[in-house]
């Protein structure tokens, strides 16, 4: 297959592997069952490698109006992984698996069969209609923090600064 094919219509894929970073979520259904499946999709996406998976987390709902006790409990996970797709393309590629999964797009921060959100894509900062990275609200999430670390100790959100400290900041604890 060719990489034009493997990659698909849009933007041209890399000519090296840059390092992303997905967030993984899911408060509907077999939660556990789906992110496991979520990520054998995300290893075997084209152009995709060395996909690395944190431990899952579980974490209370966050809604429009806040935390939400009553609303089903997320698991929560962050897989990198090193990609030639460009980040439109891999942003495709990860609402194809939510649909696949049986998500649907009707509640902005609703409960849901499962939720990938492309975090990172390298050092680049993109603002556009269809795509923001780095994700503008990673760095006020300790269930995207505190996973992301457990596979990356050393990992930074560009523009806002290393991983540890912002999970520091956002608890409020003293350096």
């Amino acid at each position: 297959m060719s990489v034009r094919l493997a990659h698909g219509i849009g933007d041209a894929p890399r000519t090296s592997p840059v390092a992303a970073v997905v967030a993984l979520g899911a408060n509907l259904g077999e939660r556990a069952e789906t992110l496991a499946a979520a990520v054998t999709e995300l290893r075997a996406l084209p152009l995709t490698e060395d996909v690395r998976v944190s431990a899952p987390i579980e974490t209370v709902a966050v809604t429009l109006q806040g935390e939400d006790d009553d609303a089903p409990r997320y698991l929560n996970a962050v897989a990198t992984l090193r990609t030639r797709l460009a980040p439109t393309a891999l942003l495709a590629a990860l609402h194809r698996i939510e649909a696949r999964h049986g998500r649907v797009r009707r509640e902005r921060w609703g409960d849901r069969t499962l939720d990938l959100d492309l975090i990172a894509y390298g050092d680049e900062v993109i603002d556009r209609d269809d795509l923001v990275v780095p994700h503008p609200r990673a760095h006020e999430r300790d269930f995207v923090l505190v996973p992301w670390l457990d596979v990356d100790p050393d990992a930074e959100i560009p523009g806002r600064g290393r991983v540890d400290d912002l999970l520091r900041d956002l608890r409020g604890e003293a350096t």
